[in-house]
């Protein structure tokens, strides 16, 4: 059984009401691919300073996902090659 690890990071960055992250994917062989999420903090979540690191981890990881399945599928018609017009 082959066994592979990628690690992602995510990189969260405040300023004034604006949460930013970046979640970076990196594969063995050292493919790098990124997502970005945001957040604007709501005056009533002042209390709760950790929903806006986890709303734009989440949607930097959701944009990373579908960054990720966007390649696959790029690879996937890559490899299908030419499609034939003449097979029906």
């Amino acid at each position: 059984m082959e066994s592979k690890d990628w690690t992602v990071q995510i990189h969260i960055t405040e300023e004034g009401d604006e949460t930013k992250a970046d979640a970076i994917l990196t594969t063995q062989d050292t493919s790098r691919l990124a997502g970005r999420g945001m957040a604007r903090r709501n005056p009533i979540d002042r209390t709760v300073p950790e929903i806006g690191d986890e709303l734009a981890a989440s949607r930097a990881l959701e944009d990373l996902a579908i960054r990720l399945h966007d390649v696959a599928s790029d690879d996937i018609v890559e490899l299908a090659g030419p499609a034939d017009s003449s097979r029906k």
